[in-house]
């Protein structure tokens, strides 16, 4: 009995052995060759092909992998600014439109297209209040810009480097000199007049010093001509006034540059300068509109305030006014007369040495001191360099904002 059941037990176990070892084929499987006694066959694993994928799952895997360099081929970088621009805009002059900073003459329109600001003080009377030229380049964008008003000795020392064409309207006979030069174009007075809407209007500002708003701070500068349709008057745009004028909107075989250098591929915070201090905010001493500018940490720029309020374009959906540089010059100047005309010693016609002066440079929420010069040739800019080491200055490119700040208060600029 012992030897039958040994005998049943072993043909149980043989039979499972035999059935764990066949295939999907009830075929022995073998792997070893144990059975049959063959030799060993090493065969080499094969990788199974990729997954299929559709044209939009590799266009999604193209992005991720890298961000195509842009197409350069038809854009140069700007002189004014250092970015890049469309390359057709190269050799065209920019314009220089001057615009009243009047509370009166608010909200503004088209600021915020200017490559380059400047604000300078426009009379020693009224609080010192001052007066904005816009440099803009690509000026066929221009929808509505202003409101323009006369312009001062000051603006052609300070424009004709550039070889800017002059927009205002009118002037003190203090002009009358510079008009007069041969290199000097402009348009004056010719630009639209818009019929301001009732809610532009401050309540108070029906009469102010003997002035009437329906009727002033209402020009504004156009690309294309423009009929107002409440009086029916027609007026001339920049397109077609330039059309008809005699000189060249090409730069000429002469012009020397903006005087700016900008960094290409990188940006500085200053941080490393000698003499770097915090610029977050700025002060600056003309009582009547108390201008400054407020470092906005997000967007990496100084937002421009006048009137203790941040400024606005309300030709750019009431964006404020920002700029990546800001240039402050300490500038002496003479008084003209006693109704507050006056004209800064940016340069002087009569002295074969350089103008100088102190300043700061502010950008990415630093600042660091400055000294500029500007020679006594009217198309020669001004150059700016690092007050500790004497090396020409190098911004970051971006919009530029330029204060000339009287010598007499220049203590009185504050930077925190």
């Amino acid at each position: 009995m012992q030897k039958k059941w040994k005998l049943v037990l072993t043909g149980m176990l043989l039979a499972i052995v035999l059935t764990a070892c066949t295939d999907a084929d009830n075929k022995p499987s073998d792997p070893d060759n144990i059975l049959t006694g063959e030799p060993i066959t090493i065969v080499e694993p094969t990788l199974a092909p990729p997954p299929e994928t559709s044209s939009s799952e590799e266009s999604k895997t193209e992005e991720v992998k890298a961000t195509p360099a842009p197409d350069r081929k038809n854009q140069y970088r700007s002189e004014l600014t250092g970015e890049w621009i469309d390359k057709e805009l190269k050799d065209q002059r920019p314009v220089a439109i001057m615009v009243d900073n009047e509370i009166l003459t608010y909200p503004h329109y088209g600021i915020n297209q200017a490559d380059v600001v400047y604000e300078i003080m426009n009379s020693t009377a009224n609080g010192r209040i001052t007066r904005f030229m816009c440099i803009v380049k690509d000026y066929a964008q221009i929808e509505r810009f202003g409101g323009v008003r006369s312009i001062r000795p000051t603006n052609f020392l300070v424009g004709f480097p550039y070889e800017a064409i002059f927009c205002h309207d009118g002037g003190p006979f203090y002009i009358n000199d510079y008009v007069a030069k041969k290199y000097c174009n402009h348009f004056s007075g010719i630009f639209g007049r818009f019929t301001r809407p009732s809610s532009e209007r401050p309540s108070w500002a029906t009469s102010y010093a003997g002035r009437t708003y329906a009727s002033e701070f209402t020009e504004f500068v156009t690309y294309e001509n423009y009929k107002n349709p409440d009086t029916g008057k027609s007026y001339t745009g920049l397109k077609s006034a330039l059309e008809k004028a005699s000189f060249s909107k090409e730069y000429s075989s002469s012009y020397k540059g903006t005087g700016f250098n900008f960094l290409e591929d990188e940006e500085t915070d200053l941080s490393d300068v000698k003499g770097v201090k915090t610029a977050t905010e700025v002060s600056l001493p003309f009582p009547h509109n108390s201008p400054g500018l407020k470092y906005n940490k997000e967007t990496k720029t100084y937002d421009l305030y006048q009137y203790g309020n941040a400024h606005t374009d309300a030709a750019d959906d009431d964006n404020v006014t920002t700029f990546k540089n800001v240039l402050l010059l300490s500038c002496s100047f003479s008084q003209l007369d006693e109704h507050g005309y006056m004209i800064y010693n940016y340069y002087n016609y009569y002295s074969g040495n350089k103008t100088k002066g102190d300043g700061f440079y502010l950008t990415n929420g630093n600042a660091i001191p400055i000294k500029w010069t500007k020679s006594n040739k009217d198309d020669d800019p001004a150059h700016y360099y690092d007050a500790k080491s004497g090396e020409e200055l190098v911004m970051n490119a971006g919009k530029i904002y330029i204060s000339l700040v009287p010598s007499d208060s220049w203590s009185k600029v504050t930077i925190k």
